[in-house]
């Protein structure tokens, strides 16, 4: 039996009626990550503590789109790696007082670093007469091509790749006026053809960054897209079994804001958490709502777990106050977030600015924080974060936390109602200073919570001019 300790931290606040502690059914963790990106977890914040949306820090220029057959109007990054190597796939498109100066096609990149990006002579479509370009696509789907690898064990070589990518066709194959989604595959990245000549998803706007992935956690493909829903913009979900036939699309659901524009939503599974879905959507502010300025664009982050329900975080994580980034759609995120060769501790984040304001733009890097997109954020004071019930399997508790100059974190690990269980009360947690990505939480002597494992337990932080991003326990020797 865990019995109470009596500590200074005041944790009368932290112990909530007994009736409602043992009505709580315990969440499986398993040895998952677990990061504060959607409240899940939490049971309650006291104190200085808040759940805060965190941005990334801006980095160098990777690409400017100066070629001729890309342009002012490059949009719908898709960045993935594939191995040793990095591919960066975008729609090429210059636009001249309001106007397209040339068809769209779809081009590409490739990098060994994130970094340096090479345009390869591809030799595959020709522009201007020449084949001297990079360009991989041109026609049905070059508006918002998004590729893809394909992870699903079944998957045959000559599919390893696939896109969506939107097109205008009627049922006689000539060009026509209703938007549609059509599935391309490619056995090597660069060599793309139709895998079906009809359309694969039917309703919705799709003019916009459509995204699909293979999901291990669902056994299916699952595809976000554009459509609009009450005179907003909005993202669909649907998945498929095998890439062609589609079940009934349905509309995401937020929590924790009011309806707005959204699209371009840039979701993925998080590697190191994969069965949650980050995703950076692009939220619209129509001059109609701000007379003082022009439209307006910028990224959010949404978060979510069953990929249809998401917790929405109003702030811009790529604020529009400055001029590279102020204009309309010139801060689209890439889809895509990458760990660069020697940035273990980082991950980097594309985004577009300068959209329309010559004849190229750019593209930028953005790093984050490995696991930092939310932090449970205690400045100046004292604040704490209470976990719902779970159960874990493992021997060690390991944190990612930034502790400030006179900083701290302490933990203490209690039963379903909240009492501490003898020799991990926070008295006993030794004082954790510093920052880093993965740290061993120990209780005086020692740091094995095996005997804890497997039944119901709460977690109970304590931070001080702190910030704590993710937790996970792991077995070790």
């Amino acid at each position: 039996m865990c019995r109470r300790s009596h500590t200074s931290v005041a944790p009368v606040l932290f112990l909530l009626s007994l009736s409602v502690l043992s009505a709580a059914e315990p969440i499986t963790i398993g040895s998952r990550r677990e990061l504060f990106v959607d409240d899940y977890l939490v049971a309650r914040l006291t104190g200085s503590a808040n759940l805060v949306v965190q941005q990334p820090t801006p980095g160098e220029v990777v690409l400017v789109t100066d070629k001729p057959w890309e342009g002012s109007s490059c949009l719908y990054f898709t960045i993935f790696q594939d191995g040793e190597l990095y591919r960066m796939y975008y729609r090429g498109l210059q636009v001249t007082d309001g106007r397209p100066a040339h068809r769209e096609v779809v081009c590409y990149a490739e990098s060994r670093d994130g970094l340096k990006w090479m345009r390869p002579e591809l030799q595959i479509v020709e522009f201007n007469g020449s084949k001297k370009n990079n360009i991989v696509w041109d026609g049905l789907g070059s508006h918002n091509f998004t590729p893809f690898i394909d992870h699903n064990p079944a998957c045959r070589p000559e599919a390893k790749y696939k896109a969506l990518g939107r097109g205008q066709r009627t049922p006689d194959g000539k060009p026509g006026s209703i938007h549609q989604l059509f599935a391309f595959q490619s056995p090597d990245g660069i060599r793309w053809s139709l895998m079906r000549d009809e359309p694969v998803l039917t309703q919705g706007s799709f003019d916009s960054q459509n995204v699909a992935f293979w999901d291990p956690k669902r056994d299916c493909y699952v595809a976000f897209y554009r459509d609009s829903l009450g005179g907003f913009r909005a993202i669909r979900t649907a998945t498929s079994h095998n890439f062609l036939d589609w079940d009934e699309p349905r509309f995401l659901g937020y929590r924790g804001a009011a309806r707005q524009h959204l699209y371009t939503n840039a979701i993925q599974r998080y590697d190191r958490a994969p069965h949650l879905l980050i995703g950076f959507p692009t939220r619209f502010l129509p001059r109609n709502r701000f007379p003082d300025r022009p439209d307006w664009t910028e990224p959010i982050l949404i978060a979510g777990r069953d990929g249809r329900s998401f917790r929405l975080w109003q702030d811009p994580i790529i604020p529009a106050n400055t001029s590279a980034t102020s204009g309309n759609r010139s801060n689209y995120v890439s889809w895509g977030l990458l760990q660069v060769p020697g940035q273990t501790n980082e991950y980097s984040l594309y985004a577009a600015e300068d959209r329309r304001t010559g004849t190229s733009m750019r593209l930028r890097r953005y790093s984050y924080r490995t696991d930092g997109f939310v932090s449970v954020s205690a400045r100046n004071s004292a604040g704490e974060v209470l976990t719902k019930p779970l159960t874990f399997s493992g021997n060690r508790l390991v944190v990612n936390y930034s502790a400030k100059r006179n900083g701290s974190l302490r933990v203490e690990i209690s039963d379903a109602l909240g009492r501490p269980c003898p020799g991990y009360e926070l008295d006993n947690c030794r004082v954790t200073c510093g920052d880093e990505i993965d740290r061993v939480i120990a209780w005086n002597n020692t740091a094995d919570v095996g005997s804890l494992a497997g039944q119901p337990r709460r977690l109970r932080f304590v931070l001080n001019n702190a910030d704590l991003y993710s937790f996970q326990f792991l077995s070790e020797e």
